[in-house]
């Protein structure tokens, strides 16, 4: 994902701060994860899911695109919970 800007929502600091997630951890995800869902219909701007971390660690990171200005808005970042998510961690459970 190409960013020339990260900022970080203050919904996402917090549940960073309370689930011990690093900013590097959610940095990282961005630059190199996978993006796994597309919600083009958000607004204000359209988002998606990313999978990023290790097997052993994964990090689900939601971003918001602003395409005109380059930036990746973090709207939450969380550890996927294997009673919602498959183990490849990019599928969801029914």
């Amino acid at each position: 994902m190409h960013c020339k800007q990260i900022i970080l929502s203050r919904h996402a600091v917090q549940r960073m701060f309370t689930r011990g997630i690093s900013v590097s951890e959610v940095e990282s995800a961005i630059q190199q994860g996978q993006m796994i869902e597309d919600y083009p219909d958000d607004h204000p701007y359209p988002s998606c899911l990313l999978l990023g971390g290790s097997p052993e660690n994964p990090l689900h990171v939601v971003i918001a695109l602003d395409d005109d200005e380059h930036r990746c808005i973090v709207v939450t970042a969380y550890r996927p919970s294997p009673d919602q998510w498959h183990l490849d961690n990019k599928t969801r459970k029914p």
